[in-house]
């Protein structure tokens, strides 16, 4: 029989989590039934979701139980296979969560080709991330030629990609990040128009002096007291695809201060602003298979860059998932589980 090592939710972490919300367990897998595979484990992606998905707090998805290994998408290897869809040695694209092996449904994997692209951006530029900045910045923001787009956590999968098809599509890409190296490259790597630093003295300073002409979309993934000063720069007909609120993600009580709910509802009243949540996956059935023409070709003439942030070992999750809700990585946060075949 194959053991799997594991990360189960052992509590619910108020506030940041920590070592003791979490245990490792080493147990045996069952063996295949006719259709199911045996999969290693290559890569894990870590990504903010996560966070919620810790918490029994309503949300778009069901909390991860005390007891079960936490969720997460993988990039692994076919070990065995009982399904005529998968073979051994096939790499796949998966949803098996924190973990060394797993079995899963052949049909709930998707087969990847190694020779079109570094299987790792399957959780990255060219997977979820990718096709969250895609379908959020295209189906709501609806960027035009001469536009301003903004952008928060701008050095992120989701953020850099924002600001990369902004340009693309003939918008103008302000890209803010958490420290001078980030903002440098978002400039010299990713060719974002301007960038700035939102732990600068001066950030509102230096946010209205990039954007002289304000901002026509404002791509939300932070909240907190980034997102208040963007607000403050919105035009008349500003279009905000809120796809997450990272600031708030370990919060214990509510922001300090006045209630600044009252003068946002004002700002979307008196500037006609259209502010829309969404999911990735309500716009799979009508934009994925235009993501994953669009971006594969971007990538290919150099329109699009990516980063990845990679960490050796199961063992260094939980580092890097608390790194990661607090801006220390930079590009997509990954977890290189096992070994990667197709590296030489």
């Amino acid at each position: 029989m194959t053991t799997t090592t594991q990360i189960r939710l052992a509590a619910r972490p108020v506030g940041e989590p920590q070592d003791t919300d979490f245990e490792f367990v080493t147990t045996d897998l069952p063996e295949l039934a006719d259709g199911q595979v045996l999969l290693r484990t290559i890569y894990l992606s870590l990504d903010p979701y996560m966070r919620g998905r810790m918490s029994a707090a309503k949300s778009y998805a069901e909390p991860v139980e005390v007891g079960d290994v936490m969720v997460g998408g993988t990039v692994c290897e076919v070990m065995e296979s009982r399904s005529p869809e998968r073979a051994v040695g096939d790499i796949v694209l998966a949803y098996t969560g924190w973990q060394t092996y797993a079995v899963a449904g052949a049909r709930h994997t998707r087969k990847l080709d190694p020779q079109a692209a570094p299987i790792s951006t399957a959780l990255g530029v060219l997977g979820m991330p990718g096709f969250t900045a895609y379908a959020g910045l295209l189906a709501i923001g609806r960027p035009q030629p001469g536009e301003t787009v903004a952008v928060a956590a701008a050095t992120g999968p989701v953020g850099s990609a924002v600001g990369q098809i902004a340009k693309v599509k003939g918008a103008r890409a302000v890209g803010i990040a958490g420290r001078p190296d980030k903002c440098r490259a978002l400039i010299e790597e990713f060719g974002f128009d301007a960038a700035v630093d939102h732990r600068s003295e001066s950030f509102r300073e230096e946010l209205a002096e990039t954007t002289p002409d304000g901002v026509d979309v404002y791509f939300e993934n932070v909240a907190g007291p980034v997102g208040a000063a963007v607000t403050r720069r919105l035009n008349k007909f500003a279009r905000v695809p809120v796809c997450g609120l990272v600031a708030n993600y370990n919060a214990t009580q509510a922001p300090e201060g006045p209630d600044q709910l009252p003068a946002y509802l004002g700002a979307i009243l008196t500037l006609s602003l259209t502010v829309r949540g969404f999911i990735q996956s309500e716009f799979v059935p009508t934009h994925h298979d235009d993501f994953l023409r669009d971006m594969a070709g971007w990538i290919a003439d150099g329109s699009v860059r990516y980063r990845e942030d990679v960490v050796d070992g199961l063992d260094n999750t939980l580092e890097t998932f608390r790194g990661l809700l607090a801006g220390r990585n930079f590009g997509k946060s990954l977890v290189r589980v096992g070994t990667d075949p197709t590296i030489a």
